[in-house]
């Protein structure tokens, strides 16, 4: 039993006989931890944790370092001892400082750069402390912390709501509520007073007044409102004193915050392209149209991501580390990739400079066709035999385009060879005939137009004749060349002018009793004339016109 009892003793001794804490300044971590150890109510003693303030009078050592930790607790800023550096000799690789020598390294240390990077430690004598400039600058830090002088309103409450139930003070789940209720209220009352200014704003641009936008600004005024609440909430939030619990709070709403503003952006982002979109919807090509959606889908992409790595940062994360690992990882990607980023590229090319649209007719490289749509990937072109082409968007960006579709006319070169032997009063009346066909074509450009006498051929005379149409479609140009080429030999026919073959032909006149071979031509000023008229007489009562109109063998994609 004495042996029982000694073993108890020994055990309790070794229990109850621990170290005792002592107030240690030796590194960053041991000036953390001496500040907010006895600052905790097992063990209050404001005394030794004002040891980390230098060269101030201990009762306002006091009330800075109390200051400190309200602001810690207001913020929900939980402290790491596990990251926090525990040497004497710590240097701040990222904050720096210019002197005449260049950057130099300080012996300070930051617990929360990204998020109160104004509150720091710094060594001076071989000890750390919090630094002189964190100790000047308190009184602002606590201000924008505490937005409000609301420290003397639980002191006014009655007795009963000071009381505590569970460890939490009655009269703060009971507010909690009440202010719940009116940010309900306020949410529901500022809502159709926020859409009906954004729609003011809107209306106020004559092209946009014409466009129904009003479900997007709802959209936008939605995510906006809801961030004046949690800015509401976040600058109460610090009076509630909720210790532990508060860190996790303002996590939840930094992250709150963070997505609100990704839905804001996207909604503006939404609004904007409607308004670019409708506003002189007839003026936008068809590849805006159709590429418009793409790029505003990657945009949102983009916007997503920086939301990530935004939320990252609110758990301790650096920037700098975070964008690193982006670029390596995207590094990788773009190696494993390398084509669809390309073809990416060469959409944002096209979109951007615009060599075609839907519905042209295109040459690239060797291939000829209509272009159909156009993707994130590739393109689609239609060829004259009707088969679909797919190009990627990487080699159109870099390919020579022949855009047919952008011509203003449809140019058609032949030469029409007539017989040797044909006399020139009617070689004039046949090129004057021509010409007056094309001025009566309806698909014609009857200012723009050469029929003329060029040269002597191996076999014929021959005569030039270029015209330009004014239809672009392929199947309207064909048509017209049938009106023309039709014409043209009516009117050879009338005035007796043969077409020449290219041959040799051997001529014998001399023989007694035999007709010569040549052709006989009637050039009297009369017949021909008679001949012209009723070529053109019946080129107007065939109805051209009419023709034309439903000639096209291509539908018109526009």
């Amino acid at each position: 039993m004495k042996k029982l009892l000694f073993i108890f003793l020994i055990i309790s001794n070794l229990i109850f006989s621990q170290e005792e804490v002592k107030v240690d300044l030796s590194s960053p971590k041991a000036t953390l931890y001496t500040h907010l150890y006895f600052l905790e109510k097992d063990h209050f003693e404001p005394v030794k944790s004002a040891e980390t303030i230098k060269d101030v009078d201990k009762s306002k050592a006091i009330e800075i370092i109390l200051k400190i930790k309200e602001i810690y607790e207001g913020r929900g800023l939980k402290m790491d001892f596990k990251t926090v550096p525990d040497s004497n000799d710590y240097l701040d690789t990222i904050t720096k400082y210019d002197d005449a020598l260049g950057n130099a390294l300080l012996h300070r240390y930051a617990p929360f750069p990204l998020r109160l990077p104004e509150v720091y430690l710094e060594k001076y004598e071989g000890k750390w402390y919090y630094s002189k400039e964190t100790v000047d600058h308190i009184e602002e830090i606590y201000k924008d912390t505490f937005l409000l002088e609301l420290g003397w309103l639980p002191q006014k409450f009655p007795k009963f709501f000071n009381k505590t139930f569970l460890g939490i003070r009655i009269w703060k789940p009971i507010f909690a509520i009440i202010f719940g209720v009116i940010l309900f209220f306020l949410y529901k009352l500022l809502l159709p007073v926020l859409i009906f200014i954004l729609v003011k704003i809107k209306n106020s641009f004559k092209k946009l007044k014409h466009i129904k936008t009003k479900d997007l600004i709802r959209e936008l005024a939605r995510p906006l409102l809801l961030i004046l609440i949690l800015w509401i909430i976040e600058t109460l939030l610090p009076y509630f004193h909720l210790d532990k619990l508060n860190t996790y709070i303002v996590v939840g709403l930094n992250i709150a915050e963070t997505i609100l503003w990704i839905v804001v952006i996207i909604a503006l982002v939404e609004l904007i392209l409607r308004l670019y979109m409708e506003s002189g919807i007839d003026s936008k090509s068809r590849i805006e149209k159709q590429l418009a959606p793409i790029l505003s889908n990657l945009l949102l992409s983009i916007i997503w991501f920086i939301g990530f790595l935004h939320i990252l940062t609110l758990f301790g994360v650096r920037p700098a580390t975070v964008i690193a690992g982006a670029s390596i990882g995207g590094l990788a990607l773009a190696f494993a990739a390398q084509d669809s980023l390309k073809n990416f590229l060469g959409t944002v090319v096209i979109f951007l400079d615009k060599p075609f649209h839907i519905g042209d007719w295109v040459a690239i490289n060797d291939l000829e066709g209509e272009v159909e749509s156009v993707g994130v990937r590739s393109t689609r072109i239609r060829a004259a035999d009707t088969t679909i082409h797919q190009i990627p968007n990487s080699v159109i960006s870099e390919a020579n385009i022949n855009n047919k579709g952008l011509r203003t006319h449809r140019r058609y070169t032949t030469e029409l060879g007539i017989r040797y032997d044909t006399p020139s009063k009617l070689v004039k009346a046949f090129t004057k005939g021509i010409k007056e066909i094309i001025k009566k074509h309806p698909g014609a450009d009857s200012n723009n137009y050469n029929v003329e006498f060029t040269s002597f051929g191996d076999s014929a005379l021959l005569i030039l004749v270029n015209v330009y149409f004014t239809k672009l479609e392929w199947g309207d140009e064909e048509a017209a060349k049938n009106i023309l080429n039709l014409a043209v030999i009516e009117l050879a026919a009338e005035l007796g002018v043969e077409f020449a073959f290219p041959s040799s032909t051997l001529m014998i006149e001399q023989l007694p009793e035999k007709e010569s071979l040549a052709p006989k031509y009637n050039t009297s000023d009369e017949a021909i004339e008679k001949s012209i008229n009723s070529v053109l007489d019946n080129f107007d009562k065939e109805d051209n016109i009419e023709r034309m109109k439903n000639t096209s063998t291509i539908p018109d994609d526009e």
